[in-house]
């Protein structure tokens, strides 16, 4: 087992990872740009290395300080988290080279399905279903035109590397290829530094579902069920659940076959999460794979009493998985609390806390670095909470989330705590019969 982790990440992820980290035995360091010296992954850590000012590029995508960190703690492994560096292939392969174990998978695992026009190809060898679409990176605006005329409109541009909804759009007619173009390589390039852009026909009224798989380094996976990420706003999951009340048994076999599938063609190491469109007649399509851990990971811990943290630490350690699926025994949603006024299209909404009070009783689980006092810096991702809630059945989970909800307090700044307490009163959403169309036609009263 690891002596001592570097966490490469901030915010919630970080504690997160610490926490498993310290039930373990493990030692850990944060790294932390100057806008996060207040942050609660900075005080928990074992030790703490300022690692630059409070631009991501100048700081959590600083491989080199990232790594010198890593050396001057004497670290021997390095936790990624997600977003960041997560998902890049040239750091997993720096950190393999300076000898610190990188937990998560090898640069040419991650270049095969990190990079999500090269994963496309790779499904495709294994057989598994994929949406039509460009067989490579898009060169040109003018191939990308050409395809799309073929295709039939609409069609949806997205980052090879992204993740988060960033570098994402979708394009109706040839008239607007260009200026979504342009900007979904800017954002690309910002988020990720790497504005390749690949193709796919856009599916209208999908349920977006998505397995999350577990995969060692002697080449045995397995899956741990599904979670169903339908409800977004503009491709940024808001509330996730499992199991999915679109799912039926067959179904959730075919898609846990079709992900175990993916993991072990590449001999995946590590935990990562296939995700797939399904359409109205349940016919299903890989859209992509993430290499990581995701946001929404904790109910899939809630409903099978696992740690995946621990899992994943495990695996990079080299030990082996039993291999067995799983599926889920009861009920969890995840509500995605951001510093964001839902009554303001979702503006976002920096500044400090001044009182926070967070909701508690059985089957309730809340994952935020956030306190009274906390100041919301405005250079990241808007989320600052996670609230979990488990139950026996929907029905009950649902309810559970209302009283959850309510109890929950954050003054000080706008919060989606409000639009969580109208989602769980919705009709659309209560009888399950939600898809990625639900925000466009959801309205805050």
């Amino acid at each position: 087992m690891f002596k001592k982790i570097l966490i490469a990440n901030r915010g919630e992820i970080a504690l997160r990872i610490i926490r498993t980290c310290k039930e373990m035995g493990v030692k850990t360091v944060a790294v932390y740009s100057t806008a996060d010296k207040e942050s609660l992954h900075v005080r928990f850590a074992d030790e703490a290395v300022c690692i630059g000012p409070p631009p991501g590029n100048q700081s959590y995508l600083e491989i080199p300080k990232i790594i010198a960190a890593a050396e001057i703690t004497d670290a021997d492994a390095i936790h990624p988290g997600y977003g960041f560096l997560a998902e890049n292939a040239k750091f997993s392969e720096i950190c393999e080279k300076h000898e610190i174990k990188f937990i998560g998978p090898s640069a040419d695992m991650i270049n095969m399905m990190g990079d999500k026009a090269t994963a496309k190809k790779t499904m495709r060898k294994a057989s598994v279903p994929t949406i039509p679409g460009s067989k490579d990176i898009i060169e040109t605006v003018k191939e990308g035109i050409k395809l799309s005329n073929e295709m039939g409109y609409p069609v949806i541009l997205k980052a090879t590397a992204g993740g988060g909804g960033k570098g994402m759009r979708i394009v109706r007619s040839e008239d607007e290829f260009q200026a979504n173009w342009d900007s979904a390589k800017l954002e690309s390039a910002a988020a990720f530094g790497n504005d390749g852009l690949y193709m796919e026909k856009f599916i209208e009224n999908p349920r977006h579902i998505e397995i999350q798989i577990v995969g060692d380094q002697f080449g045995k996976a397995c899956h741990l069920s599904e979670r169903d990420c339908s409800v977004q706003r503009r491709h940024q999951k808001l509330t996730e659940e499992t199991p999915s009340p679109f799912m039926t048994d067959e179904l959730r076999e075919k898609m846990g076959d079709a992900a175990v599938l993916a993991a072990t063609s590449i001999k995946y190491e590590g935990v990562g999460t296939v995700e797939f469109l399904v359409d109205d007649k349940r016919s299903f399509y890989f859209m992509e794979m993430n290499t990581r851990i995701q946001v929404e990971h904790p109910i899939t811990e809630e409903v099978i009493n696992f740690d995946l943290i621990k899992e994943q630490i495990k695996v990079a350690a080299g030990i082996a998985i039993s291999g067995d699926n799983y599926f889920p025994k009861r009920h969890a949603i995840e509500c995605r609390i951001n510093a964001e006024d839902p009554y303001n299209d979702f503006r976002p909404s920096p500044g400090k806390i001044i009182t926070m009070h967070t909701p508690g009783g059985h089957g309730v689980r809340v994952d935020t670095h956030a306190y009274a006092g906390y100041t919301v810096p405005p250079h990241y991702d808007s989320m600052i909470a996670k609230l979990i809630v488990t139950a026996r059945t929907r029905e009950d989970a649902i309810k559970k989330m209302r009283r959850a909800l309510d109890e929950f307090v954050i003054e000080g700044i706008k919060t989606t705590i409000p639009f969580h307490i109208q989602l769980m009163k919705d009709e659309k959403f209560v009888s399950g019969e939600y898809t990625t169309k639900f925000m466009e036609t959801f309205k805050m009263i």
